[in-house]
């Protein structure tokens, strides 16, 4: 059986498993019933050989099997299965979850950046407009402040007209589509690092929250939350491993007990994947309040050095500022003549 053929099996079995089960009742997505599918053909007890093609027989029974699972509703192993589709579904990466954002603002903004790009406006009460939309999507672009706040508004006009003054709006207009999107791009970032700094030095920064300090409320939160949750299911499990021990003893062990000991097993697997699971997300908040900090550092030195950029540009040089000392000088000019302006311009006339 070719490789599409055999994926075509699979599909027409996860259909057919979903269907029985809407007609006994019960919806289930195909996303559990594939991971339902393959569960049961890797469980050796079931007898499936994965290294030849399923015969008509193969399939109904697995179907059978299937169904009969997911109708389980009181089987931990069940809800283990759904906690893992559930957590693979919805769990995503780091890097997957700030590139689904990009897609999302970039979607939100689709409108307003057509009709910046797209405007063909000349009359100056329409370029005053379009300016307007320009400074909203600077705001709606950092997604710092709001572009109904009148204060924000003001200072990001400001930021804006800084380094993109309303005289050269005939130029933006001129430029192809493509060319609008990356100068939008770029002074929105130019905008965002005005506001920035001028927040940085008690000067502004309307509607910019102390965001270091949100994040680091919230991941103390959330690792408080997870570590109580994790706690609690590690002393469950701690219970139901001691359970299972007791029962296999052959000696202080009862003989026979009220509860199956394969759904204590699965119950255990049930909490340890539980556990694993929340290890995963601890280890996650670690890792985010490092990148906080680092990112908190990083943006105090790149205040810093911009600050005494700033500073060092705007100062009066005094003699102190100067590169080489008067003592300096005048050890290196010892042996030589020392002309001022006016002599060396009598000297080049002459």
């Amino acid at each position: 059986m070719s490789r599409a053929q055999a994926e075509s099996v699979i599909k027409s079995i996860i259909r057919e498993v979903a269907l029985e089960c809407a007609g006994k009742g019960q919806t289930v997505s195909e996303t559990l019933v594939a991971f339902m599918v393959k569960a049961v053909v890797l469980d050796p007890r079931n007898q499936f050989n994965v290294d030849r093609a399923l015969t008509d027989n193969d399939v109904r029974n697995l179907i059978e099997l299937c169904v009969a699972r997911l109708l389980d509703e009181e089987s931990p192993a069940l809800d283990t299965i759904k906690m893992q589709v559930y957590f693979d579904m919805n769990y995503t990466s780091r890097q997957e979850l700030l590139e689904e954002h990009q897609r999302v603002m970039q979607s939100r903004l689709a409108t307003l950046i057509r009709e910046i790009t797209d405007s063909r406006v000349k009359a100056r009460e329409e370029l005053d407009i379009l300016y307007r939309k320009i400074v909203s999507y600077m705001l709606l672009r950092s997604g710092v402040g709001s572009p109904t706040d009148i204060h924000t508004v003001r200072e990001a006009t400001a930021a804006l007209q800084s380094v993109f003054p309303q005289t050269e709006m005939g130029t933006f207009m001129s430029l192809i589509r493509r060319d609008k999107e990356q100068q939008l791009n770029e002074l929105s970032m130019i905008v965002l690092g005005i506001r920035l700094f001028n927040r940085d030095n008690g000067k502004g920064g309307e509607g910019i929250d102390d965001l270091p300090l949100v994040l680091k409320e919230i991941i103390s939160d959330t690792r408080e939350h997870v570590r109580l949750d994790l706690k609690t299911t590690s002393n469950l499990a701690y219970q139901q491993t001691t359970l299972l021990e007791w029962l296999h003893d052959p000696e202080a062990g009862p003989s026979n007990f009220f509860i199956p000991i394969s759904l204590i097993n699965q119950a255990l697997y049930n909490v340890r994947q539980h556990e694993a699971f929340l290890c995963v997300i601890m280890s996650d908040v670690d890792f985010c309040e490092k990148q906080v900090e680092k990112l908190k550092a990083d943006l105090h030195l790149r205040m810093k050095t911009l600050r005494e950029t700033v500073e060092f540009k705007t100062a009066i040089p005094t003699a102190q500022n100067r590169l080489l000392s008067k003592e300096l000088l005048e050890s290196l000019l010892e042996d030589l003549e020392v002309k001022s302006d006016e002599q060396r311009m009598h000297n080049s006339s002459g």
